[in-house]
């Protein structure tokens, strides 16, 4: 198994994201709103709490026993996150399985999973666990498998004056 885990760096998500009602959308609900209850979304999923967004072709909106979102759990083809973070760059998120942890911020995604962050790079593997509120990324690949990153340079200020 291959491993790939990067520093945190200083683009971290909107911290005020989590604090925004989660809203969704989609062709069929079965919805809950009690203390550790699941809701089903089917086809044509999309979510949104403030920056972040997350589509797919199911959903499942895990409420925990206080009637917090505490889980979303997206398949798709693929399920698909996004969101910006403090200084507007965008991350963006593909996997057939999207597994959001939305107490802690903390993004797993399986099954040919690319995460890409604007301005920093981009990341592919079996499995990729993102932090939005560190930005650190873990990736795990499967058999002989690698997981494969790209890290852009620091942009350097354009020379001054004529």
């Amino acid at each position: 198994m291959a491993a790939l885990a990067l520093l945190p760096a200083l683009a971290l998500a909107k911290k005020s994201d989590r604090q925004q009602p989660m809203a969704y959308q989609a062709r069929h609900t079965d919805a809950y709103n009690a203390p550790n209850s699941v809701t089903t979304l089917t086809g044509g999923v999309k979510i949104t709490q403030g920056t972040l967004l997350i589509t797919g072709d199911e959903a499942k909106i895990h409420l925990d026993a206080d009637q917090q979102i505490s889980r979303v759990v997206v398949t798709g083809k693929p399920a698909h996150i996004q969101q910006l973070d403090e200084a507007n760059n965008l991350m963006t998120g593909d996997a057939a399985t999207l597994n959001y942890d939305n107490i802690n911020g903390i993004a797993v995604l399986t099954g040919n999973a690319a995460v890409k962050q604007q301005n920093r790079g981009e990341f592919h593997g079996d499995k990729l666990t993102y932090n939005t509120d560190t930005s650190q990324i873990t990736g795990d690949s499967a058999g002989d498998g690698l997981v494969h990153g790209v890290i852009l340079p620091k942009a350097k200020p354009a020379a001054g004056g004529k």
